[in-house]
């Protein structure tokens, strides 16, 4: 039923469009011009200017057969990691890949391609399906800032699939949420060689604070990193500032919590006992905190809906689908934050965000297959209901 070679142009032609994170715009426009083809009313947000890019997100919405049917949200996104521009698609063996200079895209241009060919057959073969809401967001590989300004008056949706995984024999219903802690650690400049003493070392007072920080695996539902240090102006400069990002993930809340505070309290102990060991007149060190939450967490239940029609769907089709436990966030969690219960499915792409990037077609087809039976599934039951 899938035409392997309609489905492996499209994904060609969509790897094309160059489309990194906020510079969708080109993208975008394709996408509208496909899925309004298709039957859809399409509609562009208003997250663009919000995130500093050149388009919104776009939300694609189909009638489908049944019209009485509560719609299904299908989610991916348009935008792709760096090096993204000017990538050069490469078939061999059944797989694409890039020439080794870019990565190849397939995070998450396979989804794309993988819904849009869903469509044409539910339309073409007059297959039985509801309304489907399509959303594609931007700016997910930046933090999912798409989703999070995603306008969620337009979504009717109570549950569906993001297509932003590797394996296609499993639906993701964990993942961990996650804080961002930024810290600016204030000292005093100096020169380095005439008169170290009279400056404080913002980047040492840090670097003590890191050294006593746990990073990396805490437990099995925990970890935590340190991923950005920036400051100093020269090495002959005592650097009065140095600004630390890193961040904190757990599936439990509590553990989140508990091990944000365990960092935060080791900056703050370090600034205050240089200040006891060392007092001045200005105030210095001084420390600056934020903490915010990047996303939530992502915690479905194994009797919901997603995950029990997405089982029956493989189930008919011959195969296992297994739940799984993901590390990483995607729009799914933001989704899920916002009352819409969200599996995430696979497409096969395999390294993503690196230049050895690659997906099978073979894999996308078995995606097209899944995502056909699922939506018919949910279309019958629902009548059923």
């Amino acid at each position: 039923m899938v035409n392997h070679e309609r489905l492996g142009d499209l994904f060609k032609t969509l790897i094309h469009i160059d489309s990194v994170s906020k510079k969708e715009g080109a993208i975008a426009r394709t996408l509208q011009g496909i899925f309004e083809s298709l039957g859809a009313e399409v509609l562009i947000d208003g997250a663009g200017p919000k995130v500093g890019g050149d388009t919104g997100n776009l939300i694609a919405r189909f009638k489908g057969a049944r019209a009485e049917v509560v719609p299904l949200l299908l989610n991916a996104h348009m935008d792709t990691v760096q090096p993204g521009e000017g990538i050069k698609v490469l078939f061999s063996d059944g797989t694409f890949s890039s020439d080794g200079s870019t990565v190849l895209g397939a995070d998450d241009k396979s989804a794309l391609a993988v819904i849009i060919e869903t469509i044409k057959i539910l339309r073409e073969k007059r297959l039985l399906w509801g309304p489907l809401e399509v959303v594609v967001t931007i700016c997910e590989e930046v933090g999912l800032v798409g989703a999070k300004n995603l306008d969620y008056s337009l979504i009717k949706a109570q549950y569906g699939y993001s297509l932003d995984a590797t394996d296609t024999e499993g639906i993701v219903t964990r993942a961990p949420a996650a804080n961002h802690i930024e810290f600016k650690v204030h000292g005093r400049d100096a020169h380095a060689g005439a008169a170290p003493e009279k400056g404080i070392n913002a980047i040492h007072l840090a670097s003590r604070a890191i050294s006593e920080i746990r990073v990396g695996r805490i437990d099995e539902e925990t970890t935590a990193n340190i991923g950005l240090i920036e400051g100093g102006k020269a090495t002959n400069i005592v650097p009065c500032l140095v600004t630390v990002a890193g961040e904190v993930r757990s599936h439990s809340p509590d553990k989140l919590e508990e091990e944000t505070q365990k960092i935060v309290e080791s900056f703050e102990r370090q600034v205050s006992n240089y200040k006891e060991a060392f007092p001045s007149d200005d105030g210095l060190p001084r420390l600056e905190v934020a903490v915010r939450q990047d996303f939530s967490n992502l915690k479905i239940p194994e009797d919901h809906a997603a995950v029990t029609l997405a089982k029956e769907a493989a189930s008919s089709l011959g195969r296992y689908m297994k739940t799984k436990t993901s590390g990483g966030g995607s729009d799914a969690n933001i989704f899920f934050g916002h009352g819409i219960v969200t599996g995430v499915l696979g497409t096969g792409m395999k390294d993503m965000h690196t230049v050895r990037e690659s997906i099978r077609l073979d894999d996308m087809v078995k995606s097209v297959e899944l995502l056909l039976e699922i939506i018919q599934l949910h279309a019958k039951k629902a009548r059923q209901v």
